[in-house]
């Protein structure tokens, strides 16, 4: 059952989009103005594959979640082995990739990720989303996002390289930041990515994040997108768990209820470094038909 309030036939009986649909094309363009020096930063973590090597274990990512496999079907190895070249003096190296983004790579969750009851979001049968991919509410509905990018940076505002493990940021805190305007994407920093480095342990004690609250705040406030440098947008306790019953659960308030697209563990340390709260935030994830999540490099055009 959902709890109100909600985003459920705000959009229409049949919407699988959410609070995307109040990027319009005049939004859009009035968003296009927050850039003003054309720089472009790439907020993503990298994606590090190898089946002969730790290098996955490198990035941060939850434990317990299958990492990225990056193999070569030809190779240059191949080729000095023996190989014969496709044409007279031509070679060509091809891979594979194999990613489960969810908890090990920067990612958008689909409106299908997660949901309490029968019904993911907008009454879709939940049934629907099957063992071949969701037939409601995929990944594939986003599409391009191209919008006003507003961060807030909370340590900076602290005083702190990044928050503690047990911290939930309030709504009056982001408040004391920036208002967000209808079709905003709202990127949260936690700087909780610096830990990794530090210490895995540490990374995994627990994370940073939203409170119910804030969620509620951003959603009041209608953002199209929440993004976070943390791995679930509220925060973990030591088993890697919200503490959060399904009332105040984060994903639920955001995906399930309000139709809020959530993108997770980006890289922002070169964002809040430039000091600009605006900027021009450009997403898509790829078009997976059915898909829970994609892998996407989300761009800060400044």
């Amino acid at each position: 059952m959902v709890h109100e309030p909600n985003n459920w036939g705000r959009f229409g009986p049949d919407d699988q989009r959410g609070t995307l649909n109040l990027l319009t094309p005049d939004v859009v363009l009035a968003a296009l103005r927050a850039a003003t020096t054309g720089e472009v930063l790439s907020l993503a973590m990298p994606i590090r594959g190898a089946t002969s090597s730790p290098a996955p274990t490198t990035v941060p990512h939850l434990r317990g979640r299958p990492l990225p496999q990056h193999f070569m079907s030809v190779d240059g190895g191949d080729y000095a082995a023996g190989a014969r070249p496709i044409g007279e003096g031509l070679c060509v190296a091809d891979d594979a990739l194999v990613v489960t983004p969810h908890g090990t790579t920067t990612h958008m969750d689909a409106l299908c990720h997660m949901w309490s009851g029968d019904q993911v979001y907008n009454g879709h049968p939940a049934a629907r989303v099957r063992s071949y991919g969701a037939t409601r509410c995929g990944i594939e509905h986003v599409g391009g996002v191209v919008a006003r990018g507003v961060l807030f940076d909370v340590p900076r505002r602290l005083g702190l390289d990044h928050l503690p493990a047990d911290f939930r940021i309030p709504p009056e805190l982001l408040e004391e930041i920036a208002t967000p305007r209808p079709g905003d994407v709202a990127v949260i920093r936690t700087g909780w990515p610096l830990v990794w480095e530090r210490s895995k342990e540490e990374y995994w004690s627990g994370q940073p994040g939203l409170s119910a609250d804030a969620g509620r705040w951003l959603a009041a406030h209608d953002v199209s997108v929440v993004a976070c440098d943390n791995a679930a947008i509220g925060g973990l306790n030591v088993r890697g768990l919200a503490d959060e019953g399904l009332p105040d659960d984060l994903h639920l308030i955001l995906l399930h209820r309000h139709g809020i697209h959530l993108i997770e563990m980006l890289w922002l340390e070169g964002l809040g470094a430039a000091g600009r709260t605006e900027f021009v935030f450009v997403a898509a994830p790829l078009r997976i038909e059915g898909g829970t999540g994609s892998p996407i490099t989300p761009l800060a055009i400044l």
